[in-house]
């Protein structure tokens, strides 16, 4: 008959080693927990987030026509990061889009998507890179804030606010500004 006999040494490297493990396992339930909170979106959060980028693609590639088309049909609320006064409520059509002459190489960076209330996601993010009017250029870094509302079944933009921030320009001023 054989006898397994452990020593005080033994069994307390035991116990530690159980301890460890279940220290670990702990620890991979809260961290994978809390990283899948921090990523869910709800339903109209991935919409909108699908919305967003599709508005700046066609932004990018001044496909104007699919721009207006995002906006709300009843008009947008709009801020420029030049200083200037909120703008009035305003139907852009494709046509102002098209004169407007903004272009460049500009590019959303950390949007976050947050819904606020049944058919309201807010978004916030950085929009940067060169923007350019004309025939001036200029380096751009501003950070913008959104709403984007369900209009008709379809997920559409309807305020924008664009604040300057830190070691950028903000919105090239042109003509079409003061229109209205």
């Amino acid at each position: 008959m054989v006898k397994i006999l452990l020593t005080f040494s033994d069994l307390k490297l035991k116990i530690n080693k159980m301890k460890k493990i279940i220290y670990m396992f702990f620890l991979i339930v809260v961290c994978s927990t809390t990283i899948f909170e921090v990523s869910a979106q709800s339903k109209a959060e991935s919409e909108v987030s699908i919305a967003f980028e599709k508005y700046f693609d066609a932004r990018k590639v001044q496909d104007w026509d699919s721009v207006a088309s995002m906006e709300s049909s009843s008009g947008t609320y709009n801020t420029n990061s030049d200083g200037s006064f909120h703008k009035p409520l305003s139907k852009t059509t494709a046509d102002q889009w098209k004169v407007s002459g903004q272009a460049g190489v500009l590019n959303a960076y950390y949007p976050e998507f947050s819904e606020i209330s049944n058919g309201v996601v807010f978004v916030r993010f950085y929009y940067e890179g060169i923007a350019a009017n004309g025939s001036q250029s200029q380096d751009y870094r501003t950070r913008v804030t959104q709403n984007w509302i369900k209009e008709k079944g379809k997920w559409v933009l309807k305020t924008q606010h664009y604040s300057p921030a830190e070691y950028g320009g903000v919105h090239i001023t042109n003509s079409s500004d003061f229109d209205n």
